[in-house]
């Protein structure tokens, strides 16, 4: 399980993903406060309002919690002499919301994102804000990386049929090993000049410091259209044109796919501008 991090107002805040969920370090967040994080949170814990916020939440989300345990815990808290850790909270209750440290190398306490948000809050307004924000330009680049990895897998697989359309439709009986791998890559090199302009050889010779090739450092409009390019030239060669006859038809869908990719693009990211912009304008106000 591995631990990232976001930077919010000069504190570094630890987060890790457990069962598909986002947890956030609540003893970083209390570092905002004070350096002793423990009793910040006990603190936090103490309060009625915290107790109800935290059973309702795990009503919601757990179903083997205790809730007799709960009940005793709220008509305790509040009280000065109530006192409440999260350990003792997990331990009594079944909670899984938060995920209190143990053990000599513990990395503090962690919490389900609704929960630390809210712990937040109470921590401070403004920096709960600003915490949530770093939170989704994280979440939004994630996504970014994902949709990109997707492409470029969808990419490959469309290249095994591809490549299938080539050895029924284009390899002849008998032909050499060399001959085989010399179409493979002609073919190949033909969606690139249709799409790219130039072939793998001609890029790598004008690109010799960067690694991998050329459609690894395509952007994710490309990726989807090569993967578009692919299966129609698959479609193509079984019709049994020419490749000179598919170089130009794909030549002609690449342009025209990527025009009104892009423009949907810049569309998008005019409107997330006018978005942010009218946001402002209200913060202001």
């Amino acid at each position: 399980m591995t631990t990232d991090k976001i930077t919010v107002k000069g504190v570094d805040v630890r987060y890790k993903r457990v069962d598909q969920e986002d947890y956030i370090s609540l003893t970083d967040i209390a570092r905002f406060k004070s350096d002793n994080a423990k009793d910040v949170i006990k603190n936090w814990l103490r309060k009625k309002e915290t107790i109800a916020f935290l059973g309702l939440w795990e009503t919601l989300n757990n179903a083997d919690f205790k809730g007799v345990e709960f009940d005793l815990f709220r008509n305790e808290a509040g009280y000065n002499a109530f006192t409440l850790s999260p350990e003792q909270w997990v331990e009594r209750t079944n909670a899984i919301g938060i995920l209190p440290g143990r053990g000599r190398y513990s990395q503090g306490i962690f919490a389900h994102k609704d929960i630390a948000f809210e712990f937040a809050s109470w921590i401070s307004v403004e920096f709960k804000l600003y915490m949530i924000h770093e939170f989704q330009r994280l979440k939004e680049e994630e996504q970014e990386a994902l949709e990109w990895t997707a492409k470029r897998e969808l990419a490959k697989v469309n290249y095994i049929i591809h490549t299938d359309a080539i050895k029924e439709n284009l390899i002849v009986p008998e032909l050499t090993q060399g001959q085989i791998s010399f179409l493979y890559a002609n073919e190949a090199d033909m969606l690139n000049v249709a799409l790219f302009g130039k072939t793998a050889g001609e890029w790598r010779r004008e690109n010799p410091d960067k690694k991998g090739n050329m459609r690894d450092h395509a952007c994710v409009e490309q990726l989807l259209v090569i993967a578009n390019m692919e299966s129609y030239n698959a479609i193509l060669i079984d019709r049994k044109y020419t490749q000179s006859e598919r170089i130009v038809l794909l030549n002609r869908t690449a342009r025209k796919q990527l025009e009104t990719l892009l423009a949907a693009k810049i569309s998008r990211e005019k409107m997330l501008v006018q978005q942010k912009v009218k946001k402002n304008k209200k913060t202001q106000i």
